[in-house]
């Protein structure tokens, strides 16, 4: 399964990405997230692609999708909106979905990467 995750301001939320990067097993990993995101590092190869997170909500939502479209091999991805805005999850949710894809949020606990 591909984790696709939000790579928003604040180097702080992207710990749990980190994490999830870490900890879990993925086929392919997916970041998004602006100029602010590409400073983002790990030994784990992972595909950024940038996007302009100050766009309104419907733009944002079609930036998402065109950018997204073509890139997962199933039916189905983990998705991570540890970092990120409201504004910014709503788009994200919203173009996978009209991708279509199914989506199961990933979270790193103590008790390891779960589905929630």
């Amino acid at each position: 399964m591909e984790l696709v995750a939000l790579l928003s301001t604040g180097k702080g939320t992207w710990a749990q990405v980190s994490g999830l990067m870490t900890y879990g097993e993925w086929d392919k990993v997916i970041l998004l997230g602006g100029d602010f995101a590409k400073q983002f590092t790990h030994n784990k190869k992972f595909e950024f692609i940038k996007v302009d997170l100050d766009k309104k909500l419907k733009d944002l939502r079609d930036e998402f999708s065109q950018k997204l479209k073509r890139k997962f091999k199933g039916t189905e991805v983990a998705l991570s909106i540890a970092s990120g805005d409201g504004k910014e999850h709503m788009a994200l949710i919203s173009a996978l979905i009209n991708l279509p894809v199914g989506i199961r949020f990933a979270a790193l606990t103590k008790e390891g990467v779960i589905d929630l």
